[in-house]
């Protein structure tokens, strides 16, 4: 069954802990020049401080995909997550080009890096690791239908937000 990486802003804190997991599970070298798979972000508005833990969207019709012409990115048919074998990575940039968010890196060998939801972690039956070290439950990982009720509680939950302003 697809599957989603699940984030309630509402319960986000901005600690970083999720990012930190990441670093650390993918090797990913800072000092080296690497970027990070997932970012932590605040943003303030009209007084109002809200929190952001971002990393690959994991689009249904992934641009990157669509963008790599040596076929190191597939959409995983199980849980539908974007994947990458970069293998036959020519490090190209295109993938990068392709997304709308940023989200393709590149690792000092030149070739393409990205979130693939630890879809190792996951064979192994654990959780991904920017969910599993989630202190406030802000990052989950969920099934479709979950993931099609959660949003359309938040969508809910905005409407009324804005109704009482």
């Amino acid at each position: 069954m697809k599957k989603y990486l699940f984030f309630d802003p509402e319960k986000c804190s901005a600690c970083g802990a999720c990012a930190l997991a990441c670093m650390d599970q993918n090797d990913v070298d800072i000092p080296g020049g690497e970027q990070p798979f997932r970012h932590t972000f605040v943003l303030e508005k009209e007084q109002h401080l809200s929190f952001y833990s971002v990393s690959c969207k994991h689009c249904d019709d992934a641009p990157c995909v669509m963008g790599c012409p040596s076929g190191c990115l597939t959409k995983d048919p199980d849980t539908g997550f974007t994947l990458y074998d970069t293998t036959n990575c020519i490090g190209c940039h295109s993938c990068a080009m392709a997304c709308p968010y940023g989200v393709p890196t590149f690792g000092p060998d030149g070739k393409m890096r990205k979130c693939d939801a630890c879809i190792t972690r996951q064979a192994a039956g654990l959780l991904p690791a920017c969910v599993k070290v989630c202190p406030t439950g802000a990052l989950t990982l969920v099934d479709e239908d979950e993931f099609h009720a959660r949003q359309a509680a938040m969508r809910v939950s905005a409407a009324d937000a804005q109704t009482r302003s």
